[in-house]
């Protein structure tokens, strides 16, 4: 009742108690009651506010040295005026916790103030700051969008995941980050990069000497095919679903993909790629490295669903194993993807007459490179310089191709001599174990110098540049060791040409004498079916 006369300078004589009058009284000491109590509550919480804001106003002003070092003091005392050691323990987590909530406030408001400030003093309006984070490199997006809350606004823009990069030397994303910007992407998404990325070439050894160096180089670097360690936390590790997303709402992601490179997932498979690649009609650029896929198979929905492709890399994770790789399969791709200027083929059994099906075929074709390839001899390459597409040709690269033979490099570059494959420009017939004998498989050349004319390549073809890397005579170190251990493992190539008709076997001979004469073409006759005489012609990344 005091509280209730406080609020009044002057009260009224109670009426005499009437129904009526009795029912508004009740009301109007309700009314009065409840007003009272928001207006307690909010004294105490104003009161509260106030005693936190000079809490933190005198907190805040302990900044210097001497300051701190009188905070620990004090710290300390508190904890140790307490009895138990559990109560000591609660103080201490409860301190920490408060440091973490005035920490996680302080950020929070830098951000606001960050972001206040920026919109003032950023002279780019929004359009033209998204334009400039899409040329930003997927981490270079993700560290501008933690600046603060302006940027991170405009980061999350479609158009800033035209061109997603992941690929790390370490595991650092997983399907969850992969599907986050996708998905923000949509039909932006132009170019898409995820995995391990293999190793940079190694330089020339002292084991490994250069004999004859590169005259007028161009840039035309190939990595080796290396087995980086798969290192790395469980929950960065991306799976056969990490692709999924390119074919979620009738394949809306995947319709105007440029570019797809895929890099060392370990956990990728066949069927999770096609379904991947069927949705991505408009690839013009495909680059597999160390995936555990089956060549045939990938070819395959490759000749079916990138009508547009024109780059093609695809190296082996189990080099020289697998022979999956039919006639057909070639044809099909030939076929299918008629706008091809580049493919590499690498550490695939790929004999020389489906090699000469793909030469042969893509009338377009300007590089080669079929390095590690197991069973290729170079015989493929006979009476290509002269059709209508062969001197079209730029870069060949046969580096570590174990049954490369000498005599048929020897011709190649002799027809190069004669005015075959002018606008060639780079030659890599290098070899770790050495050029294969004519006469013998096991036989391997190791200067070649005696038979193949390289220094007439050299001065009268001044543009083109050639690399021919052979170890000293009877140089192998181990792993040369361990990889022919493996491929010995499977059928011979003999045995392997034997299987095939005569004219294959005649196609594969070493004869010097019929280099200029097309002896593949019986057996390409009969495996390419169809083919007629045109041959000749998020939330954030982590950061």
């Amino acid at each position: 009742m005091d509280s209730l006369l406080l609020l009044s300078p002057s009260v009224p004589k109670r009426p005499c108690f009437t129904s009526s009058s009795s029912s508004s009284s009740s009301s109007s000491s309700s009314d009065i009651i409840t007003t009272t109590t928001t207006t307690c509550i909010t004294t105490s919480r104003v009161s509260k506010s106030d005693q936190m804001d000079r809490f933190l106003e005198t907190f805040l002003g302990f900044s210097d040295t001497t300051s701190s070092i009188s905070l620990d003091l004090s710290l300390e005392r508190i904890i140790e005026s307490r009895n138990t050691d559990s109560d000591q323990n609660h103080l201490i987590e409860t301190a920490l916790k408060l440091a973490s909530l005035l920490l996680e406030s302080a950020k929070k408001l830098q951000r606001k103030r960050f972001s206040k400030f920026n919109s003032i003093s950023w002279v780019l309006p929004p359009d033209l700051t998204i334009k400039i984070f899409s040329m930003l490199d997927t981490q270079s997006l993700c560290h501008a969008s933690g600046a603060c809350i302006m940027f991170k606004k405009c980061a999350m823009d479609s158009l800033c995941y035209s061109n997603i990069d992941l690929t790390s030397v370490v595991p650092k994303v997983n399907n969850t980050v992969v599907d986050k910007m996708i998905r923000r992407a949509d039909k932006n998404l132009q170019s898409l990069k995820l995995g391990i990325l293999p190793a940079p070439s190694p330089s020339p050894t002292p084991s490994c000497p250069m004999f004859y160096t590169m005259r007028n180089s161009v840039d035309a670097s190939f990595s080796w095919n290396d087995r980086r360690s798969r290192q790395g936390k469980e929950s960065y590790v991306l799976t056969r679903s990490c692709l999924t997303s390119l074919s979620i709402g009738n394949g809306s992601a995947g319709a105007l993909l440029r570019r797809l490179h895929l890099y060392n997932i370990d956990r990728m498979d066949n069927d999770a790629l096609c379904t991947a690649l069927s949705s991505c009609p408009s690839l013009l650029d495909l680059e597999i490295v160390g995936l555990h896929i089956e060549l045939r198979q990938t070819l395959e929905s490759v000749s079916t669903n990138c009508p547009l492709l024109e780059r093609l890399f695809f190296e082996s994770s189990r080099t020289g194993r697998d022979d999956s790789l039919k006639s057909p399969t070639c044809v099909d791709l030939v076929n299918g993807c008629p706008n091809m200027t580049s493919l590499a083929l690498r550490g695939f059994k790929l004999q020389d007459y489906k090699a000469r099906v793909l030469l042969k075929g893509f009338r377009k074709l300007k590089t080669v490179d079929f390095s590690t390839s197991y069973s290729i001899t170079g015989s493929f390459l006979r009476n290509l310089g002269c059709g209508t597409n062969g001197h079209l040709l730029e870069i060949l690269v046969l580096r570590d191709c174990m049954h490369l033979k000498e005599i048929e490099a020897a011709n190649f570059l002799t027809a190069v001599l004669d005015g075959d494959f002018k606008f060639l420009r780079h030659i890599d017939i290098s070899n770790r174990e050495g050029l294969a004998s004519d006469s013998d498989w096991d036989a391997r050349c190791y200067s070649p110098s005696i038979i193949i004319p390289v220094k007439r390549i050299l001065e009268e073809r001044p543009d083109i540049s050639l690399l021919a890397e052979f170890p000293p005579e009877g140089s192998f170190n181990e792993m040369d060791q361990i990889m022919n251990s493996d491929l010995n493992s499977d059928t011979s190539l003999p045995s392997q040409i034997s299987s095939h008709s005569s004219d294959v076997s005649l196609f594969m001979s070493s004869s010097e004498s019929s280099y200029n004469s097309d002896q593949g073409s019986g057996n390409e006759d009969v495996h390419l079916g169809g083919f007629d005489e045109s041959l000749e012609e998020i939330d954030f990344l982590p950061v």
